[in-house]
């Protein structure tokens, strides 16, 4: 019934930027929460960050999200259920195919997600 697009992806130097995007299209009736994820070559995937309707901004606990974190940004527009990330300063290591998800129930977890968008940082 819903379904998540993401764009925005691409090729981009080291030291460049992107701006990715994930349209939820259908009935969305309520959504507690969306996250960015990432799965890089040969690795498992791994969170980016979550973020509320309310706009509460959660980061993964894990070495990778000390990384991120103060290069990315993660944000929504609510009204149209926009999901974005922000990626400034990238680096090779964030090379990965970035998923957009959603969790519509407040009990947690994602319960849709998007077909993945591939980013490719080059040296």
């Amino acid at each position: 019934q819903v379904h998540l697009v993401e764009s925005g992806g691409g090729l981009v130097q080291a030291g460049g930027s992107l701006k990715l995007s994930c349209a939820a299209s259908g009935n969305v009736f309520r959504v507690n929460e969306m996250a960015w994820y990432r799965q890089a070559p040969k690795k498992q995937r791994e969170l980016v960050a979550t973020i509320t309707t309310g706009g509460m901004v959660e980061y993964a606990d894990s070495e990778y999200a000390e990384s991120v974190k103060g290069r990315f940004t993660i944000s929504r527009h609510n009204p149209n259920h926009t999901l974005y990330l922000e990626m400034n300063s990238l680096k090779p290591e964030d090379t990965a195919t970035y998923y957009c998800a959603m969790g519509l129930s407040a009990r947690g977890g994602m319960d849709l997600w998007g077909k993945g968008i591939l980013v490719t940082v080059s040296a």
